[in-house]
């Protein structure tokens, strides 16, 4: 996957991924597993994979996406996690630990940021339309 080279008013910008190319940030726990809290460590183990999150991501994996967990379990957690992944299947580029816990995100970036809540079920993304917030511009 390559990133193309962004250049805004003459200024070199962050670079991109391709349009058709989506960055998944995917987290773990309640998303495409059991939610085992990070007090529980030991049933990180055997936490029961979500089967429909397994195909769908491997799915997009292999239509070039970029997949990479983001979860709240700490760095003491990550040996747990990756043997975890390997052993169910997952296909994904990177493993990203500490994500703030406690929910209610509000993510500011200079990329567009996309959010989907995990309601129960993976399946392909569809669109819609919805209000959200955005800084004002003047």
């Amino acid at each position: 996957m390559k990133l193309e080279e962004k250049v805004e008013n003459g200024v070199h910008v962050s670079p991109v991924l391709p349009e058709s190319v989506k960055n998944y940030l995917i987290d773990i726990d309640g998303t495409i597993c059991d939610d085992i809290p990070n007090e529980e460590p030991e049933r990180m183990a055997t936490a029961n994979v979500y089967p429909d999150a397994l195909q769908t991501l491997n799915k997009w994996f292999a239509e070039g996406h970029y997949i990479t967990f983001f979860t709240s379990r700490t760095e003491e957690h990550r040996e747990v996690t990756e043997e975890w992944l390997k052993r169910h299947g997952f296909k994904y580029h990177g493993l990203l630990m500490g994500k703030p816990r406690g929910g209610n995100y509000h993510w500011v970036d200079n990329h567009i940021v996309r959010a989907t809540r995990f309601e129960g079920k993976f399946t392909d993304l569809v669109e819609k339309k919805v209000t959200i917030q955005v800084f004002e511009n003047e």
